[in-house]
């Protein structure tokens, strides 16, 4: 675990000589931030499931980043329209079948393997623009309810419940629905945004149409998302905002919203970070399910959800091995975010740094 350690002290080292060339004197005035952050590195690197949870999820990040680059076949070539043996051709080790892909191939004669490495790339995508975008919606209302009380509370809070009381799937149902049309539309008058959301997923300018699918998905996913981030928030700020020094700041006459976002903000993020991470776990299964509904991309897109979906039809007898392989990259992906926020829940908590700091480990 040591040598988990001297590689992320070396990247909080890097760091930091990054703040001090821009702010010259950064890391003197930091100084106590920077041991905090050497003490979580420390209990993350004793952690082992952290650390199996981490490099989990740094392989996924990775694939994910350079998939769409390395994947050795086009997702929009048909290759089982020229060669119908390899039409959801089964799993054979070389020697034996040295032209057929050795974890078999789906109904277009695609090879799995690079499929799933375009799949990597959307499921990021997807999860991370549903978690980046719903979490600071939630935190902000979540904020403004704790702190401002009374009305404003109350009304946050109903609102909160309504989105609670109804099921999150059945609304992204009906969002993903009505979306993709208007999407598409914005996307045809707007190519530049096109272009730049047809790059960050890792597919061609051409499938427009079903990328109006994906960010549809995606919306429909960020709308019913912040809810339990506004619960949390709103509860950690009844207790941080009693405390002495919040008072004290509010004497001095410190602005409303420096109080929040300086004071109150820091406090209450930890909850907030662990809560992230477990949910980039749910937002890719969430995002896949509805693309195995139908209401994600279509061909040619390989997303995770909608080729578990295509093999359904000829499962088990022929794509067993289809539904098996991308089940598994998902529960691989989701296990991965959840061992890594079980460890982060134990490192964000100030008793397990001070149980570090006190053995003098």
């Amino acid at each position: 675990m040591n040598s988990v350690y001297r590689l992320l002290e070396k990247v909080i080292d890097g760091y930091v000589s990054v703040m001090d060339r821009i702010s010259p004197g950064w890391s003197a005035k930091n100084s106590s931030r920077v041991r905090e952050w050497k003490l979580m590195a420390y209990a993350f690197s004793r952690s082992k499931i952290g650390v199996v949870g981490g490099a989990m999820v740094a392989v996924v990040v990775i694939l994910s980043v350079v998939g769409p680059a390395i994947a050795w076949e086009p997702y929009w070539v048909y290759k089982s329209v020229a060669n119908p043996e390899l039409w959801l051709h089964p799993p054979c080790l070389l020697p034996e079948c040295s032209r057929a892909p050795v974890l078999g191939t789906d109904e277009w004669g695609r090879d799995i393997v690079a499929m799933s490495l375009y799949g990597f790339r959307i499921s990021l995508v997807i999860s991370l623009l549903v978690v980046l975008l719903g979490a600071p919606l939630g935190v902000f209302l979540g904020l403004l309810s704790g702190y401002r009380g009374g009305l404003v509370d109350e009304v946050i809070m109903r609102l909160t419940d309504v989105f609670i009381a109804f099921p999150g799937l059945i609304l992204a149902i009906a969002f993903a629905s009505v979306l993709p049309r208007r999407i598409r539309e914005l996307l045809e008058a707007l190519p530049v945004l096109r272009d730049s959301l047809s790059f960050a997923f890792g597919l061609r300018p051409q499938e427009y149409g079903q990328l109006a699918a994906l960010i549809s998905v995606w919306f429909a996913m960020v709308i019913v998302w912040w809810p339990g981030y506004a619960r949390i928030v709103r509860g950690s700020v009844l207790s941080v905002k009693e405390l002495p020094f919040i008072e004290a700041a509010k004497l001095i006459g410190i602005p409303e919203h420096k109080i929040l976002l300086k004071h109150i903000l820091p406090n209450v993020l930890s909850p907030v970070i662990v809560m992230m991470t477990f949910d980039l776990a749910t937002a890719t299964l969430f995002a896949a399910a509805l693309s195995f509904l139908g209401l994600g991309p279509q061909e040619p897109v390989p997303e995770l959800g909608f080729m578990i979906s295509k093999a359904a039809t000829y499962f088990p007898e022929r794509s067993w091995h289809v539904v098996l392989y991308f089940g598994t990259l998902l529960l691989l992906i989701a296990l991965g975010w959840n061992l890594l926020g079980d460890a982060l829940r134990d490192i964000l908590d100030p008793r397990t740094r001070r149980a570090i700091e006190f053995r003098g480990e």
